[in-house]
């Protein structure tokens, strides 16, 4: 996700870009929040692409977040996009005993680093970002392999919560199967954009966009919504748990 979007190239806001979905970096701070309170862990090791800026985001805010919140890193390492032996690393890893990983980083290596490292013995946490929403990862895992796999997402349509199990069911009647993220996303879009009309009592653009600046716990689909700054979502996300057969499971509503 482009974290500039709504930033010209001098770092001012864009009077008329706004978005929904939160910042990729905030996930980081989230698996911190779910390992630290859900968990209960506080060593952990710390293993990303260096390649994919997606990777290096989300590993930069754990990094800071965990630390600033007491944790340690018992190792950090990297990988390479495309790169399909981590032996090397996994051992290390290993060696240092943590109670969980962190791996943000894309389906194809996720899956490859999950599989590897189950085939070595550890059966610990490992917590992702949402690059392991891709049904690949559990051809390239094994199912067996994502037992303990936690992935940061912005929704899920069987958290249990009134409205969003009601869009699940209205957009499934409609469209024959399970809403995923984007559609939660693009929902909401439309939704942010309704109440700011309304409340703008026009459709006047500079007044539409004073009225989405000002935007304050909106109840969403993905979340209760405020726009901040630089007219990014402050909002929670949802930790989601990889279940025997490959599907998804909620775990919890998360705030960074």
């Amino acid at each position: 996700m482009i974290i500039n979007l709504t930033l010209d190239e001098d770092g001012k806001t864009r009077e008329f870009a706004f978005r929904t979905s939160f910042i990729d970096p905030l996930q980081g701070a989230f698996a911190v929040n779910f390992a630290m309170n859900s968990l209960k862990h506080k060593n952990a090791a710390l293993f990303y692409d260096e390649d994919a800026p997606y990777s290096t985001a989300l590993a930069d805010t754990f990094r800071k977040t965990f630390k600033d919140k007491g944790g340690t890193l018992v190792f950090e390492g990297s990988c390479k996009t495309r790169e399909d032996d981590f032996t090397n690393a996994i051992d290390k890893i290993i060696a240092k005993n943590p109670e969980f990983i962190y791996m943000p980083g894309n389906y194809q290596e996720a899956g490859l680093f999950i599989r590897q490292i189950r085939a070595k013995g550890f059966t610990g946490p490992i917590i992702g970002g949402d690059g392991y929403d891709a049904s690949q990862i559990v051809t390239i895992a094994g199912k067996s392999a994502l037992k303990n796999v936690y992935f940061t997402n912005h929704f899920i349509s069987s958290e249990n919560d009134p409205k969003v199990r009601k869009f699940a069911q209205d957009f499934k009647t409609k469209y024959g199967e399970d809403p995923d993220s984007m559609a939660a996303l693009g929902y909401d879009t439309v939704y942010l954009l309704a109440d700011a009309i309304k409340r703008a009592g026009s459709d006047d653009p500079e007044k539409v966009a004073k009225a989405l600046a000002s935007t304050k716990d909106m109840p969403a689909i993905t979340g209760v919504m405020s726009i901040d700054s630089q007219h990014n979502p402050v909002k929670s996300g949802v930790v989601i748990a990889f279940k025997e057969d490959g599907t998804y499971s909620f775990v919890s509503r998360i705030n960074p």
